[in-house]
């Protein structure tokens, strides 16, 4: 179902869209759960979010595990050197092919 964030809170709903109209119908919450964020968990996710961007994400983002892992893919050719040098990580065209991986480094 569809996923909500705000302030530090992650819910969901059901999936099927027929329970979700009984819910409302019943007058209950069509949510199915819910998660509290830790500041590790945004960290994280901003990341992972960040990086498929054209501009990648800011390196202060990184542990200093991180930022091997950024320097190592800047010399696997999976991020851009020129981010690299002004302080983000950003993806090459291999590295999109490969972002899964890259993010899981990473964030490591």
């Amino acid at each position: 179902g569809a996923h909500s964030h705000v302030g530090g809170v992650r819910w969901w709903n059901v999936k099927h869209p027929g329970a979700y109209a009984a819910a409302l119908a019943d007058g209950r919450s069509p949510g199915a759960g819910r998660e509290v964020l830790t500041a590790e968990d945004r960290r994280v996710e901003r990341i992972l979010l960040e990086l498929r961007l054209v501009d990648g994400c800011p390196l202060s983002l990184l542990t200093a595990e991180g930022l091997a892992a950024a320097r190592r893919a800047v010399a696997d050719g999976l991020l851009t050197e020129p981010a690299f040098a002004a302080g983000r990580a950003a993806l090459t065209r291999r590295g999109r092919l490969l972002a899964d991986a890259v993010t899981r480094d990473l964030t490591a």
